[in-house]
């Protein structure tokens, strides 16, 4: 695929993954206010952020080419789970991940002047038992401070992953099928 364009995220995972599709694109990064809505469940939520920002792309005068806008969220019982505000916050996040279940959405979107359209894909991932001294020690490795959820599964928080069913990259923050796959039927429309 050797379409162009324009990525609106400063992450370098996503910056990563979509060099990984062949697709050329300058990257840039978009100032969301990614505050939920009052009782905006997760999906809608990931969905309307990823929506925003490839749509506020567009705003900022990149039209000559599609724009990409990315969200993930980490859901545990249907609760929206940010990056860690602080080093209490991520102790409470990791123990209700610990030993449990839980999705990582990520809504992909392409925006134009003229059209948007996006996709969220879902993604089970289960957690060993955790202790006490594995929560502390992660935290001191800086890793967990960006990463929705506070872990990262591509890096030191993937040895506490016991099972996934899904999209691998969709829970490191950008699914690659399907994000290519939503590209095509955006440029067929």
């Amino acid at each position: 695929m050797t379409t162009a364009v324009y990525l609106a995220s400063a992450s370098p995972r996503r910056k990563e993954l979509l060099s990984q599709l062949g697709v050329e694109f300058t990257q840039f990064s978009v100032d969301a206010d990614e505050s939920p809505l009052p009782n905006e469940q997760p999906r809608a939520l990931v969905e309307r952020l990823a929506r925003l920002k490839a749509q506020s792309g567009v705003e900022l005068g990149y039209t000559d080419r599609p724009v990409l806008g990315s969200d993930t969220v980490v859901v545990i019982d249907n609760e929206s789970l940010g990056k860690p505000r602080d080093k209490n916050d991520f102790i409470h996040t990791l123990k209700r991940l610990s030993g449990n279940t839980h999705q990582v959405l990520t809504a992909v979107a392409f925006a134009t002047q003229n059209n948007v359209l996006s996709c969220v894909v879902s993604t089970d991932v289960t957690f060993k038992t955790l202790t006490d001294e594995e929560i502390n020690t992660y935290w001191d490795s800086n890793e967990p401070q960006d990463k929705a959820g506070g872990y990262g599964i591509q890096g030191l928080g993937g040895r506490f992953v016991t099972h996934i069913a899904g999209s691998y990259f969709s829970v490191v923050g950008l699914p690659l099928y399907e994000t290519e796959q939503l590209l095509k039927t955006f440029l067929r429309r």
